[in-house]
């Protein structure tokens, strides 16, 4: 979870084109959220991830992001080093259309950007220079931003929030020194799955990745309550059950497939007494009726595939309602200490979280 005690800055209607220092830096964990609209006439514009901001010589680019307009489009990345551009990475899914409103997300890993656009992933783009090296960003070109967001997020080895979080055991009761764990894994959940609660898991899909799946278990016997499969050669996600030694009808329908090789993700499994509902980067993504009644003999957590595993937790149940974000349950009367946080992402107040939730699922 992020906290409020945390290093944020948010840029309000910047004048474009804009330059301005990134406070801090930027580390592993962190989001830039940048919200803003194209104009009509467009033709390029560009999010630059600068070492500093001169101009004779230019500054290097860690990383260029830059959507093009012409004929079908495409995006364009890049690095300039020394004043001299490295290969292009050309991506033609364009999200962006004249004359309408946008939200990039820029997640910084330490060995990449990942960069969703309207809730959807686009692309990865791996460090060509030194994170430690970016300090300014720098938005040039045709388009308009309504504000800038700079948020510390929970990602890649962060400390877990105390918010009602526990951590699951393993088979043996200890959990392993390294933050990535063996896939095929199976983990012991330290509390009986009821409704009220959740399961985060934060992964990372192999870059030739095939399929994986992630499921809840009961330990008496075979049986699979929750199989999810994504398949990334044909972009099909597949949710199913394994009772009494045979597959059940599979459900395949999602609004858009979530996952792509080498992506990071943070995956909440929510359980209520009627359904599960997972959340993944967080976006609603689909919802699975109970097949397997008895929720509390669901106590293993199993993980196979083409995917790494990083960091799972068991949420607890709150008496009062929760807001679910980056794989952590938040109790409501929690929030005076992460509201801030949570305000800068999703543009909202105390008042209105409640409302936010039931949105949200």
């Amino acid at each position: 979870m992020m906290s409020s005690d945390e290093p944020q800055k948010t840029i309000n209607n910047p004048i474009i084109p804009y330059v301005g220092t990134i406070l801090g830096g930027l580390v592993p964990g962190e989001l830039v959220v940048i919200h803003g609209s194209v104009p009509d006439d467009a033709d390029r514009f560009q999010v630059d991830f600068q070492c500093g901001s001169s101009i004779k010589p230019r500054a290097d680019v860690a990383f260029h992001f830059n959507p093009r307009f012409k004929r079908s489009g495409c995006i364009v990345c890049n690095t300039l080093d020394k004043e001299k551009w490295g290969w292009e990475e050309i991506t033609y899914k364009m999200p962006f259309q004249k004359g309408k409103s946008f939200e990039i997300v820029i997640m910084v890993l330490k060995d990449k950007f990942q960069v969703t656009v309207n809730e959807k992933h686009l692309l990865l783009y791996n460090h060509r220079i030194s994170l430690e090296r970016i300090d300014t960003l720098g938005i040039y070109g045709k388009v308009r931003i309504k504000s800038i967001d700079f948020i510390s997020n929970s990602l890649q080895g962060s400390q877990p929030s105390s918010l009602g979080i526990t951590k699951i055991n393993t088979e043996n009761g200890e959990m392993p020194d390294d933050s990535q764990f063996g896939v095929p894994y199976v983990g012991r959940l330290n509390s009986a799955l009821r409704p009220g609660h959740t399961v985060a898991i934060k992964g990372e899909v192999n870059k030739n990745a095939n399929s994986f799946a992630i499921n809840l278990k009961s330990s008496d016997s075979d049986d699979i309550a929750l199989h999810l499969n994504p398949r990334m050669k044909t972009e099909v996600f597949v949710r199913n059950s394994y009772l009494h030694d045979s597959w059940g009808e599979e459900e395949k329908e999602v609004a858009n497939f979530p996952f792509s090789p080498g992506m990071y993700f943070e995956l909440i499994i929510f359980c209520d007494a009627h359904q599960f509902k997972v959340a993944i980067n967080g976006v609603h993504t689909l919802e699975y009726k109970h097949r397997f009644k008895q929720l509390e003999k669901i106590n293993l957590l199993e993980v196979t595939g083409d995917v790494q595993l990083l960091d799972y937790k068991l949420v607890l149940t709150h008496p009062q309602p929760v807001f679910i974000y980056s794989g952590f349950c938040i109790c409501l009367s929690d929030l005076g200490q992460c509201l801030p946080s949570l305000r800068s992402l999703y543009n909202i107040t105390f008042h209105e979280l409640s409302k936010e939730w039931n949105r949200f699922w």
